[in-house]
């Protein structure tokens, strides 16, 4: 499989960037909601440097390796948080898991305004064939680095955010179904999920589960940017 290494370097800064604002807002929506463990961690920041220090593997070898050998990037990334403070106020601990997606989310947002502006003012055109990294192109000289790191931040973040609103243990998902649960199915809940053993299995389903959601997810971007064209 022929690789462009250049596209793929910016399948990991997108990765990097969508990272560090995920584990950022969650470090800021904890501190704000009463636990300061990863704003004393030094995680409230946009800054990639604490988060690649706290999963270098994750963040870093991984990704980076996924996204010149596979042309797209894979990984991981955490926040600390205290425990007994997530146990004491479950519906706090639920917002804070779901501000992790909610920056994926907004990132995605803030690139389809751009793109949407950009086709508007005459700067993009739809390509004749899409991609995951190739959803809009410059219009006077096809693709181009900015459009493919548009394409790439919009289709991403869209698939981070939702992967991980999953409820499946160790996913943002089910922190924020916890907090949603009565309080007795919501502690069941959480002693099934603290286990290692769960998080590995849910981890497995989970991307079993995901794949299935990719061309959906997919087809939605491209109707949302161009309603009127043939794409899905």
């Amino acid at each position: 499989m022929d690789i462009d290494f250049a596209t793929g370097f910016l399948w990991f800064a997108s990765f990097l960037l969508s990272t560090t604002v995920h584990e950022a807002m969650h470090a800021l929506t904890a501190w704000r909601l009463g636990d300061p463990t990863a704003y004393n961690g030094g995680q409230v920041t946009l800054s990639p440097a604490p988060h690649v220090a706290r999963e270098p593997v994750g963040m870093l070898l991984v990704p980076l390796l996924t996204s010149l050998t596979q042309g797209w990037a894979i990984g991981w990334a955490s926040c600390p948080y205290d425990p007994r403070w997530a146990e004491r106020y479950p519906r706090r601990a639920a917002v804070m898991a779901a501000a992790g997606p909610a920056g994926n989310f907004l990132i995605a947002v803030v690139a389809f305004f751009v793109i949407r502006s950009g086709l508007a003012f005459g700067w993009f055109v739809a390509p004749e064939t899409v991609s995951l990294d190739s959803i809009v192109e410059l219009a006077t000289q096809g693709p181009s680095y900015m459009t493919t790191l548009l394409s790439v931040l919009i289709v991403q973040n869209v698939f981070l955010g939702t992967f991980n609103l999953l409820p499946l243990p160790p996913l943002d998902g089910s922190a924020v179904l916890m907090g949603l649960l009565p309080e007795r199915h919501a502690l069941a809940m959480r002693n099934f999920s603290t286990s290692g053993m769960m998080g590995m299995v849910g981890l497995l389903v989970a991307w079993q589960i995901f794949p299935m959601a990719t061309d959906p997810l997919f087809s939605l971007v491209l109707r949302l940017l161009y309603p009127a064209s043939s794409y899905y």
